[in-house]
C-alpha cells in the first residue's frame, strides 16, 4: 500500500476480497479510526445488499471448475511456435470468470464460512503462487506461522501417504486472519484451513462450486480441507491427517 493510494479505492477492494490479508487488516486499522471511510464502507454494502436482492443467486454448473482446469492443462501441454491471442484472451477471460466466481462466492448474502474458505481456494488456484511460503519442511512453515498468527496449526509431512506438504499461506475468513497449509495430491492441491472452534463448528462433507469438503475439530481448531479431489481421496487425506502424531 503506497501512500498515494486513494483509500477509498482501497475500501472498494477490501469490500470486494481482492486485498491479501496484510492490506486487509491495514484498510480495518484506517475504518477503524476514519468514521467517513468507515461510512463509505456501509455505503458500498448496502449498494451490493441491494443489488443481490434484485437478481437471483445462481449456483455455478456442476463440474464446471474441473472442466475450465482441465481445460487449461491441456492448453499448455500444447507445444506452440507462436502464442495466439485468441488462446491468450480466453485465459484472461477464465481467470476473470473464475475470481469474479470466488469473490462472489465470499460475499454473497448469507455466504457462510464455508463458502469463504471455497473461494480462498479458488482465488489461490488462479494467483500466480498458491502459497505464501513454500517448504515441504514443517519445521520451516510452522515458524512462519507463528509468527504471524496467534496460533499455528499441526503442520504434518504426509508424503509416506501419498500427500506430501507444499506450504502454507494466511486466507481471511470473515475478516479474521486464518492459516491454511497446502498440500498436494497428484496434479490436485488441497488446502486446510484451520479455524477457532468458535468461529467455525465441523459439518458433514459437502461440495460448494464443484470443490469438495471435510472438516473435523482437534485441540480446539475447526480444520476444514479443500479440493477438487474425489470425496473418497479428500476423506483419505483427512484420515492421514488425522491418524498422524504431532505437528
Amino acid at each position: 500500500m503506497t501512500p498515494s493510494t486513494d483509500p477509498r479505492l482501497l475500501v472498494h477492494a477490501y469490500v470486494d476480497g481482492e486485498l491479501d490479508p496484510a492490506h486487509a487488516l491495514e484498510v480495518e486499522r484506517q475504518l477503524a479510526g476514519d468514521p467517513a471511510l468507515a461510512a463509505e464502507r456501509e455505503r458500498i454494502e448496502a449498494l451490493r445488499r441491494a443489488i443481490a436482492q434484485q437478481l437471483p443467486r445462481e449456483s455455478a454448473p456442476p463440474g464446471l471448475a474441473r472442466r475450465v482446469e482441465a481445460a487449461l492443462g491441456l492448453r499448455a501441454a500444447r507445444t506452440v511456435s507462436h502464442p495466439s491471442w485468441r488462446a491468450l484472451a480466453a485465459s484472461v477471460a477464465v481467470a476473470a470468470f473464475l475470481c469474479s466466481g470466488a469473490t462472489w462466492l465470499a460475499l454473497s448474502p448469507g455466504a457462510g464460512d464455508a463458502d469463504m474458505i471455497v473461494a480462498n481456494h479458488m482465488r489461490a488456484l488462479m494467483a500466480p503462487r498458491p502459497i505464501d511460503v513454500e517448504s515441504s519442511d514443517r519445521h520451516t512453515v510452522k515458524p512462519w506461522f507463528n509468527g504471524r498468527i496467534p496460533e499455528a496449526p499441526r503442520v504434518i509431512d504426509l508424503s509416506s501417504e501419498g500427500f506430501p506438504l507444499v506450504g502454507g499461506r494466511i486466507d481471511v475468513v470473515a475478516r479474521t486472519p486464518v492459516p491454511t497449509l497446502v498440500y498436494r495430491y497428484r496434479q490436485h492441491l488441497i488446502s486446510l484451513s484451520a479455524l477457532p472452534l468458535g468461529r467455525a463448528a465441523a459439518m458433514p462433507p459437502e461440495q460448494i462450486a464443484g470443490y469438495n469438503i471435510v472438516s473435523w475439530t482437534e485441540n480446539g481448531l475447526a480444520y476444514w480441507a479443500v479440493s477438487d479431489l474425489a470425496a473418497a481421496d479428500l476423506n483419505a487425506f483427512a484420515k492421514a491427517f488425522r491418524d498422524a502424531g504431532p505437528g
